[in-house]
């Protein structure tokens, strides 16, 4: 194989700094106004938005462009019930004694708790699985690496892609999560990392009073 074939130009165009800075800028200000919503509207969300999103997600860096990531995007009624039955046992199981006193002190000025009527009435859910391990063409497994990172980073994308698109999103992660796997009939190398909750915010729909760290205490410079 030739150097041609194993690599192509990079497709990119240089910016002016202060087109830099604007651009960063107006990310900036859009990314500031993402809120974990709880209180979500039955509004529809056309399919269409959510492909491109989750397309965007795809783009995300992974370990060895190996992608290992499955979206299951669910509108179904019938399987976003499922899903918040088998999500409200486990989270009654949490908030009843298994998350330890010093967990729940930490949730406690979020105001949640085992309810998660969200499930069925937000418009989507969208399961995200990793691959822990692929498939060879002769059907033998094939070693995926950085599957947490990979997922993590693309989820990222797809959150920030969500909320520039105009919607709320929710991250939930009941604990355990293998019902999603079982609900949303995946293989055994695909294992549930976060269950996010996408549509309209309800009208009149509040947030808690909370404020992110400012960048002085989350940056070293060197």
């Amino acid at each position: 194989m030739t150097e041609t074939e194993k690599y192509v130009p990079l497709d990119f165009h240089a910016l002016d700094e202060g087109e830099m800075q604007r651009r960063a800028d107006a990310f900036f200000d859009v990314m500031r106004t993402r809120r974990t919503v709880r209180d979500f509207s039955d509004r529809v969300v056309p399919r269409s938005i959510i492909e491109t999103c989750v397309a965007t997600a795809g783009r995300a860096p992974s370990g060895a462009n190996q992608q290992p990531w499955t979206f299951v995007c669910i509108s179904s009624p019938e399987i976003k019930k499922q899903i918040r039955l088998a999500a409200e046992e486990e989270e009654r199981a949490f908030y009843g004694g298994r998350a330890g006193e010093e967990w729940l002190d930490a949730l406690s000025h979020l105001g949640t708790n085992a309810n998660k009527p969200f499930l069925e009435h937000a418009p989507w859910l969208i399961a995200i699985f990793g691959q822990r391990w692929g498939k060879q063409p002769d059907g033998s497994r094939k070693k995926h690496y950085y599957v947490p990172e990979s997922v993590n980073i693309a989820t990222g994308f797809l959150i920030a892609a969500l909320h520039q698109a105009g919607l709320a999103t929710l991250t939930h992660t009941p604990a355990p999560m293998n019902f999603l796997g079982e609900i949303c009939e995946r293989p055994e190398n695909e294992k549930p990392y976060i269950l996010l909750v996408v549509g309209y915010p309800e009208d009149g729909a509040k947030v808690p009073n909370i404020t992110k760290k400012p960048l002085g205490k989350i940056t070293s410079w060197l």
